[in-house]
């Protein structure tokens, strides 16, 4: 059967929640087949290195219960297993194309994949150690109600560990940001695709996404202490270490 190709433009549907979550699982199920090499090109192969500090970072914890959201091919859940050897690793993805891709990956028996929503965890209260997310909350529907489903998974102190893209302060800086983000991801999609909305829509999703200042006074009213953060690529992506 013919995959429906993709054809939504993201300022149509970035706006609301249940507008964005469309997009999402439109926009991944056509992306998955050649997000490793989209990563990879849009962040000038710094991708891999990136999610390896974020993973350095995280603290020594004998066989954890971990969660990977939003965890495309599998990359940070892979990583993690490497990580810690003993313990139970679960990415959850939104979309079966991303997950179909992940399965095909994995040899692990502590590996596991499954298909859900970041704001609707499977996992019981209190049961997690470690919950991770590369390009994750940017992505959030309801960024609120995601961070309140983190806090309901995870341990009293549990650690949260996030890589994503961030928003300068300054409107002239995000301006900037913004056209650069559009040229190089709108090239990419044209270029993996033949649609530049695929990977262009990176520059749309950050005009509704917090700035750092505003994210971080975010993660403190929804109950969460930042531990650490790091500026990798001049600013541009946030690595963020949080606990419970």
């Amino acid at each position: 059967m013919k995959t429906e190709k993709f054809s939504l433009r993201a300022q149509d549907h970035l706006g609301t929640s249940d507008g964005k979550k469309h997009f999402n699982e439109k926009h991944f199920a056509e992306s998955a087949p050649r997000y490793d090499i989209a990563t990879r090109a849009l962040s000038f192969g710094q991708d891999a290195a990136w999610k390896r500090k974020l993973i350095a970072s995280l603290p020594a914890i004998a066989a954890p219960v971990c969660v990977d959201v939003a965890c495309g091919t599998g990359d940070v859940t892979f990583l993690l297993a490497e990580r810690y050897g003993d313990g139970e690793f679960i990415g959850v993805d939104l979309t079966q194309e991303m997950i179909d891709l992940a399965n095909q990956r994995n040899q692990l028996p502590t590996v596991r994949f499954e298909c859900g929503e970041m704001s609707q965890l499977t996992m019981p209260d209190a049961s997690v150690d470690i919950l991770t997310g590369s390009y994750a909350i940017r992505n959030a529907p309801d960024l609120r109600e995601a961070l309140a489903e983190f806090r309901r998974v995870l341990k009293p102190g549990g650690t949260l560990a996030f890589l994503d893209f961030s928003k300068p302060d300054s409107a002239f800086f995000q301006g900037i940001q913004f056209q650069l983000l559009r040229f190089w991801g709108g090239l990419w999609g044209l270029l993996l695709h033949g649609n530049p909305e695929v990977h262009g829509y990176i520059s749309k999703s950050l005009r509704t996404y917090p700035d750092a200042k505003t994210l971080e006074a975010t993660f403190v009213e929804c109950g969460f202490e930042i531990r650490s953060s790091k500026k990798h690529f001049g600013g541009m992506m946030m690595q963020y270490l949080l606990s419970a």
